[in-house]
């Protein structure tokens, strides 16, 4: 499938050519007809690939379980990104920020320090940035906790670190299957097993 099929444009379209020194967050909301989802990754452009139905459903109950699970004084937000500095502003899949964290309905990025949880939900095409790259950066970032979902057999493996704050790096907490079972960053209980295909007769 071609690139501009994908992205909804024609064989004319030019991709964005990068400056000396590569792009900085700031440019990530003036440049026109960039794809959905592109983040910037030390000064690079990066397209994310069509999402696959486990991406989506597995971002969509996470981001309602934690909705409803969450302190009133916690909000949970898809596909928002967030400057980590100058030139890098990656979109994980869900986030947790303080609701006082909110600037306005014109909002486009998040403070790493107002990032309290970062998941990101590992596709085909971001299976390294999800494990090594992120991770790296999002803790020297100081963000506290990080999940990492991956498919296994058509259901989520999710995997649960905290952050060390005399190292700056993830701890591995957890390996978690069937139930998602936590203490912190706030009481969290979802069943894993769940994410299946809604059936024909509305069930399920």
């Amino acid at each position: 499938m071609s690139a501009e099929r994908d992205y909804g444009v024609d064989e004319q379209y030019q991709w964005p050519r990068p400056p000396a020194g590569g792009w900085t967050a700031d440019d990530l909301d003036e440049l026109p007809n960039l794809p959905p989802h592109t983040e910037l990754i030390d000064g690079s452009l990066v397209f994310v690939s069509p999402q696959t139905r486990f991406h989506v459903r597995m971002v969509r109950l996470l981001e309602n379980e934690l909705i409803a699970q969450a302190p009133p004084h916690l909000e949970a937000i898809r596909e928002m990104t967030m400057v980590l500095d100058a030139t890098n502003r990656p979109e994980p899949d869900v986030i947790v920020v303080p609701v006082d964290a909110d600037t306005g309905p014109a909002q486009t990025w998040f403070k790493p320090e107002d990032i309290l949880l970062a998941v990101e939900v590992v596709s085909r095409d971001s299976v390294e940035r999800d494990r090594e790259v992120k991770p790296r950066k999002y803790a020297r970032a100081g963000i506290a906790h990080y999940w990492r979902v991956e498919e296994n057999d058509g259901l989520p493996v999710v995997y649960v670190y905290e952050l060390d704050p005399a190292t700056s790096t993830y701890a591995l907490t957890g390996i978690h299957h069937d139930k998602l079972d936590l203490t912190v960053p706030f009481p969290v209980d979802i069943d894993l097993t769940t994410l299946h295909p809604r059936r024909p007769d509305g069930s399920g």
